[in-house]
């Protein structure tokens, strides 16, 4: 009922405990809270927070519009709502080291287990499209320094992500990992690989876990989770893949009310009533106050009754 009886700490130590545990750990992400609900009730190790997500929620771009505010504001939002940790993707750390040194310590302010902090520069871009610009060495290295010194729970996770692969060398993205790592980075994420191969090369020179983006129409194909962990990554995340899902669903619905003059074709695909009442605990609540739940809910999808 209400909010996770897990703290935030407790999280941490789980994600902590997840990237050590030797299986890939799998994190959906997360639209709003509910989804974060769902999330955990089909068994995921955590969850994400997109960036984009959060920008497209707002109707806005990925182009580093969104603040820090708005960003620690609706990623603790989500992390309240499930017992799993949760990573948020914090761009470029919302400005200068100082600026990413207070991000980091809002976002723990917020329950979050962890974010990641990238190296491009404003306006940034979504990390598979093309055209994107990052800053150098020693601005990235400043960036995850800061992060890293700003935190106060050990357990809080500084993961940088870099995006040279993007305009640069494969080489070039082991150089910039390597020296990531050296700042105190505690994982890795290198942004639009390619192919498996380039995620071993990562893999090859870091010793702290690698973050593979399985994201859709993206530069990599959609690899399965044995091939991942195959290829030495310890973690995958699916950043925009529910709230895609959601959206054309919603998208499809609308098209069969101006179609139809009624939704009727699209109920059979609806999540039911009695599902969304179990996902927020109808009968939690209830246990509190008797009169919260009283009344019968129809039973799935059969009959013509409210759903």
């Amino acid at each position: 009922m209400l909010y996770s009886t897990v703290t935030p700490e407790q999280k941490r130590r789980a994600l902590r405990d997840g990237l050590a545990s030797g299986r890939l750990q799998q994190f959906p992400g997360a639209f709003n809270p509910l989804s974060a609900r769902l999330i955990g009730d089909k068994g995921f190790d955590g969850v994400y927070i997109s960036g984009a997500v959060i920008a497209a929620d707002l109707g806005l771009p990925d182009i580093g519009l969104t603040t820090l505010t708005e960003v620690a504001h609706r990623a603790g939002q989500i992390a309240r709502m499930t017992d799993l940790p949760c990573i948020v993707d914090a761009d470029t750390g919302f400005g200068e080291p100082m600026n990413v040194a207070r991000s980091v310590q809002e976002l723990e302010n917020a329950g979050l287990a962890g974010c990641h902090i990238e190296d491009q520069f404003n306006p940034k871009r979504c990390g598979h499209l093309d055209g994107k610009n990052v800053v150098d060495l020693e601005t990235a290295v400043k960036r995850i320094r800061a992060a890293a010194d700003a935190r106060r729970d050990p357990n809080f996770l500084i993961m940088a992500r870099t995006d040279i692969r993007g305009t640069d060398t494969l080489e070039a993205a082991q150089e910039r990992s390597r020296a990531l790592v050296e700042a105190g980075a505690d994982a890795i994420f290198p942004e639009a690989m390619r192919t498996l191969d380039e995620f071993r090369a990562i893999r090859a020179v870091v010793d702290v876990p690698v973050l593979a983006n399985m994201t859709e129409f993206g530069k990599s194909d959609l690899f399965t989770v044995d091939q991942l962990q195959e290829a030495g990554v310890t973690m995958v995340i699916y950043p925009v893949t529910l709230l895609r899902s959601a959206m054309g669903a919603a998208e499809r619905t609308l098209d069969s009310i101006r179609t139809h003059g009624t939704q009727e074709p699209a109920v059979e695909s609806m999540q039911t009533r009695s599902r969304l009442y179990e996902l927020v605990d109808y009968e939690g609540y209830n246990r509190f106050d008797s009169s919260v739940f009283n009344f019968e809910v129809p039973d799935g999808r059969s009959g013509r009754g409210d759903r």
